[in-house]
């Protein structure tokens, strides 16, 4: 039985990564892409609105663009394998500070960072697995 399982661990992988890296482009978009698209006015106003949001929090505006771009190219490289246990670490990172930060008080708010923050802990710990461009270029 054991056998079976084992032979499953590069698609639940696989899964994994799909999974965590959908879920940082869907939760990051609002902080990179402008509402309205990516033509017409400010393309850096959604990064800039994101940035004074961070700063209510005390924390320095910095932080705001890292984050974000942690979150929303971090998840495109998740997706595809590569790089993953640096953007899986700098997910959990992110989302350790956002949970003490932000949704902490209300523990509903915190179900959702925290399980994404697990997933990518996991990912972190386990990488990317065999189906996955860190694999195939060898970063892994």
């Amino acid at each position: 039985m054991g056998r079976f399982f084992d032979r499953l661990q590069p698609f639940a992988l696989l899964v994994l990564r799909l999974v965590l890296g959908a879920a940082l482009i869907s939760a990051s978009w609002h902080k990179v892409i402008p509402h309205g698209g990516l033509h017409g006015n400010n393309l850096f106003s959604a990064i800039e609105k994101w940035n004074h949001y961070v700063m209510t929090l005390g924390m320095p505006a910095w932080l705001g663009t890292v984050s974000a771009l942690s979150e929303f190219l971090g998840g495109f490289c998740i997706l595809l394998g590569l790089l993953t246990r640096l953007f899986g670490a700098l997910t959990t990172i992110t989302l350790i500070v956002g949970i003490a930060k932000v949704t902490y008080p209300a523990y509903d708010a915190s179900k959702y960072p925290l399980a994404i923050g697990v997933l990518a802990l996991i990912a972190t710990a386990f990488g990317a697995g065999m189906l996955s461009l860190d694999r195939r270029l060898g970063l892994e």
